[in-house]
């Protein structure tokens, strides 16, 4: 397959971004990125950890209302919660050749869609009016941006980090999940190239 995007040509390996699209392994992995992110910091008090007195709010009998025995239980005002949230780990295990797959199938949509473009470089300097410009040139607007770069390219990061509708990664953390939640995928020379030695690496970890 091959790419033309922005004077620059590129040769897009099929075990890369010709693959099978499962559907749902993208699913999978993208659900266990997601509880990955998550803190799991959330905690309710029980009846035993709330602030209050343990006596009884008044006595057992002779006034004519329900029996209490203590003003920190749960159906009482300020008392604690009874199977509330607790501090957990949400992480799923998932295997690094699925990742790698459901991340395969995902870019290999969006090549086969004709939505991965592949530039010289995004801009020359930092400037953020010339870097929404550029991808305007690629796709027109109202779209969402995945844009790959280098980790030396400084003036891409800084000129799209301001852009509500562009995300920018470096080649080494592309994953599955900012893809999906992209339309157009947009690598720089020097990102193209690092993810692919990347890939390939990990293809070749595969083979083994």
């Amino acid at each position: 397959m091959i790419l033309m995007a922005n004077k620059v040509s590129v040769d897009l390996p099929a075990e890369v971004f010709d693959a099978k699209t499962n559907v749902a392994l993208i699913h999978q992995v993208v659900v266990a990125q997601q509880a990955a992110a998550r803190q799991g910091t959330h905690k309710v008090k029980t009846r035993s950890e709330v602030s209050g007195t343990g006596t009884k709010p008044f006595r057992q009998k002779g006034t004519g209302r329900a029996r209490q025995g203590s003003m920190i239980a749960p159906h009482m005002i300020g008392g604690g919660v009874v199977h509330g949230p607790t501090p957990r780990d949400y992480s799923k295990k998932v295997p690094k050749k699925m990742k790698a797959a459901a991340l395969r199938g995902v870019l290999s949509d969006r090549a086969r869609a004709g939505r991965v473009h592949v530039v010289d470089a995004l801009v020359e300097s930092t400037s953020t009016k010339a870097a929404k410009q550029a991808l305007e040139g690629l796709g027109g607007r109202n779209r969402n941006w995945l844009v790959v770069i280098d980790r030396g390219d400084d003036a891409a990061a800084l000129s799209t980090r301001n852009l509500p509708s562009v995300h920018t990664l470096y080649a080494d953390q592309l994953n599955t999940y900012d893809v999906v939640v992209s339309d157009d995928l947009v690598f720089t020379q020097a990102g193209y190239d690092a993810f692919l030695a990347h890939a390939q690496g990990a293809n070749k970890e595969e083979a083994k």
